[in-house]
């Protein structure tokens, strides 16, 4: 035997140990490889132009194009009513695609994330503290959101209380049962653990957080004083008003924030080029005029505007970073917090 002879079989089954281990431990597709950058997101994901959103496959096999979209709004409230606020907008969608499209009522921030991760979801208005989870989980690329014609758009977070408590002042938190969101929540969770220890409250250490599952039931459980107050989204809680579901007579605004930025609408990262282009044009060519979405939201807007998510998620993504928030499979099973059923009380 040669002495290159040798070097080339010792080479070829040290190539054969390799591929062996590499398919025992999980092989690295050469997608993966040849990312440059991943960010935040997900390794299945790429970043190559640093947008912060995944990039489309360039690999053609890889693009969904099905016959029927699913479409889903974040489950703020009960999603069999928001079914109908987006019905004129879905018969639209459908038009410009060219698809059927069909309805999905989430019942979690978590469910909606895990829908569009699995490929069961193709576009999506997710709240403002799970859109982050969606971009870098589930590969979500939000271009649209609710807005004026002047662009004017965005909601606050509000500290309320019942107008019987004796909460005046953020300090009177201590020692109370504040009813928090959901872990991903932004203004119901991730924004006032952020923005509370400037004021002196910190959440966990100086009341005890009981997470609610949505904001209406914070709300609610505010109004009902099952709850002695709650951070809740100033735009949820007009609406309620103004359906007369609560009167906001009955609470009162402790704290507020500046304005942050409103559900996020958006596709699958990995939908066909085309359709990604249609479906954007749906959202910002849609007419609202005379239509369920009008009637819902035209008090605070009246179509939906282009977005951006690096600039526009500027300050969620910076609220989230300073909790600690990370990124994972473990961490979305956070997002699936449900009501807990209340006690009858005895008469």
């Amino acid at each position: 035997m040669t002495e290159i002879s040798f070097f080339r079989r010792s080479f070829l089954a040290g190539a054969a140990g390799l591929t062996a281990i590499t398919f025992m431990f999980g092989a690295v597709s050469p997608a993966a490889a040849a990312c440059k950058n991943h960010g935040d997101l997900d390794t299945r994901f790429c970043d190559d132009n640093g947008d912060l959103v995944a990039d489309t496959p360039t690999d053609p096999s890889k693009w969904l194009n099905p016959d029927t979209l699913i479409f889903s709004y974040t489950p703020v409230e009960d999603p069999s009513v928001y079914e109908n606020v987006f019905v004129e907008f879905m018969d639209y969608l459908a038009k410009k695609t060219g698809k059927k499209v069909k309805w999905y009522g989430a019942e979690s921030y978590a469910a909606q994330v895990e829908a569009m991760r699995s490929g069961r979801l193709h576009v999506a208005g997710i709240s403002t503290g799970a859109t982050v989870f969606g971009v870098n989980l589930a590969g979500f690329v939000p271009v649209a959101m609710m807005g004026k014609h002047d662009g004017k758009f965005g909601y606050r977070l509000q500290l309320i209380t019942h107008k019987d408590s004796d909460i005046r002042k953020m300090s009177d938190l201590k020692g109370r049962k504040v009813a928090h969101v959901t872990p991903s929540s932004n203004s119901g969770n991730q924004a006032p653990r952020a923005l509370f220890k400037s004021l002196g409250v910190e959440p966990d250490v100086d009341y005890k957080v009981i997470y609610s599952g949505k904001h209406d039931n914070s709300i609610m459980g505010v109004a009902n004083k099952d709850y002695d107050a709650a951070p809740i989204a100033s735009s949820v809680l007009d609406r309620m008003h103004d359906k007369g579901v609560v009167n906001k007579d009955d609470l009162r605004i402790i704290w507020q924030s500046k304005l942050f930025p409103t559900t996020s609408y958006g596709y699958v990262y990995n939908l066909h080029p085309d359709l990604q282009k249609k479906v954007k044009e749906a959202f910002l060519t849609f007419d609202w005029t005379g239509t369920a979405l009008k009637k819902e939201f035209g008090k605070k807007s009246d179509r939906f505007i282009p977005i951006n998510f690096k600039e526009f998620w500027t300050d969620i993504r910076t609220i989230q970073k300073t909790n600690g928030t990370v990124y994972s499979q473990e961490s979305l099973k956070g997002l699936k917090v449900k009501k807990k059923k209340k006690k009858k009380k005895k008469s």
